[in-house]
C-alpha cells in the first residue's frame, strides 16, 4: 500500500504569515553554531532552536518548523481547565520575522506548542502534519477563510512522504530529496485512573512524537540519509518500547527530547507531571539509544519543574555527556545527511 504524499514546491516563495507578506530570505545569524562533538564534518543540514519545542530544520532548501510557539516573556497560554502558563523567555526570532516556512510538524494542539498568535497569523495554506485531534480543530475553524486548508493527520505509526520540488532544476531527476514522517506514540497524561479520566474530560490533548527521515528518492525508492526522533510531550510509558523494536538495525542519528517535567496546575502545586523530567529523559535516551540527543522544552514557561541542569547531571553520571548537545535559543546545530 502506497503512502500518502505531500509535495513542497520551493519555487513558490510564500510568506509564513498571512498578514505580513514581506519576509526575510533567511533566519537570523545564530549566536552559536555547534556540530557533532566527536564526528564533525560534511554538514549539509541544520536545526535552529527558537525556544520551547520550536525548531526550524533547513535541508535541501526546505524549512520545516516544529511546534510553533512565538509568545514573549510575560505572555500567557491556556493549558487546560483552570490551568495557565506564563512565558519566562523570548523566542530567538519573532513570528512575523520568519523567512519562508514550507511545512510544520505539530505534535499536539496545546497553546505552548501552537499559541494563539500563531493560530491567528500563520497563512492558511501552510502544510501542517499533526494529530487527528489537532486537525479536527485547525481544518474546521469557524469564520470565513479561517480554516487551515492543508492539514494532514497521522495516527500512531502511520507514515507519509514529503516530496521536495526545488526552486531550481539543477538536481538529478533520479535523485530527488524527500522526507518520510511517521507518527510515534506518546502519552501526555500517565496511564491508569488519571489517563482514563482525561480521555473522558479531554482536558489534555493527545500527542504524537515523530520519526523524521531525511533522504532521497532514487529510482522511485526512498533511501534514508539521516533519522531524527522527536519525542513530543510524552511521559516515559510502555508504548515507547515499540520504537526501538520497529527501528531495530536502523540508526537513529538524533533525538530531540521534550523535557521540563511540566507540572499542572503549577510547580507550587505539582499534582500531575505531564512531560518527562530528567530521570525519565535519561531512561528514554537509554531506550532509544540515539547517536546524539538535543534537549528542548525545558525552561520557557513557569510550569516546568525539572531544570536542564538536572538532565545534564544525570547524563554526566550515566557517562553519556559526549552523546548530548545543548542549545540555547538562537543556537544552531549542523549535521550531515548522507546521499547514498
Amino acid at each position: 500500500m502506497s503512502l500518502p504524499r505531500l509535495l513542497l514546491d520551493l519555487s513558490t516563495d510564500l510568506p509564513p504569515t498571512r498578514d505580513h507578506p514581506a519576509h526575510p530570505s533567511s533566519l537570523p545569524t545564530a549566536t552559536s553554531i555547534k556540530a557533532h562533538p566527536t564526528n564533525p564534518g560534511s554538514e549539509n543540514a541544520s536545526i535552529f532552536f527558537v525556544g520551547t519545542a520550536t525548531t526550524i530544520l533547513e535541508w535541501e532548501g526546505v524549512r520545516l518548523m516544529t511546534d510553533p510557539n512565538f509568545l514573549h516573556k510575560g505572555d500567557h497560554v491556556h493549558l487546560g481547565p483552570g490551568v495557565t502558563g506564563t512565558r519566562e523567555t523570548n523566542p530567538a526570532v519573532n513570528l512575523h520575522e520568519l523567512p519562508r516556512i514550507d511545512v510544520v510538524l505539530l505534535s499536539h494542539y496545546h497553546a505552548d506548542h501552537f499559541d494563539q498568535d500563531v493560530e491567528a497569523s500563520l497563512r492558511r495554506s501552510l502544510p501542517i502534519i499533526t494529530t487527528p485531534h489537532a486537525k479536527s480543530h485547525l481544518a474546521h475553524k469557524a469564520g470565513e477563510n479561517e480554516a487551515f486548508t492543508a492539514v494532514h493527520e497521522l495516527d500512531t505509526f502511520q507514515s507519509m512522504m514529503v516530496d521536495i520540488k526545488p526552486a531550481s532544476q539543477e538536481q538529478k531527476p533520479n535523485k530527488v530529496p524527500a522526507m518520510k514522517v511517521t507518527a510515534m506514540p506518546g502519552k501526555h497524561v500517565p496511564p491508569g485512573v488519571l489517563g482514563t479520566m482525561n480521555d473522558l474530560m479531554k482536558a489534555v490533548p493527545p500527542t504524537n512524537g515523530w520519526m523524521l527521515e531525511l533522504g532521497y528518492n532514487t529510482d522511485a525508492e526512498f533511501s534514508c540519509g539521516y533519522r531524527i526522533y522527536i519525542s513530543g510531550d510524552t511521559l516515559m510509558v510502555d508504548e515507547l518500547e515499540e520504537i526501538p523494536e520497529r527501528y531495530a538495525g536502523q540508526n537513529i542519528d538524533l533525538m530531540l527530547i521534550h523535557l521540563g517535567g511540566t507540572t499542572i496546575p503549577s510547580p507550587k502545586l505539582p499534582l500531575l507531571m505531564v512531560t518527562m523530567d530528567a530521570k525519565q529523559g535519561l531512561q528514554l535516551v537509554q531506550l532509544i539509544n540515539p547517536d546524539l540527543t538535543i534537549p528542548v522544552h525545558y525552561d520557557d514557561y513557569d510550569v516546568f519543574l525539572s531544570p536542564l541542569e538536572d538532565f545534564k547531571k544525570v547524563m554526566d553520571e550515566a557517562g553519556l555527556s559526549d552523546k548530548v548537545v545543548y542549545l540555547d535559543r538562537k543556537d544552531q546545530y549542523k549535521f550531515a545527511v548522507k546521499s547514498s
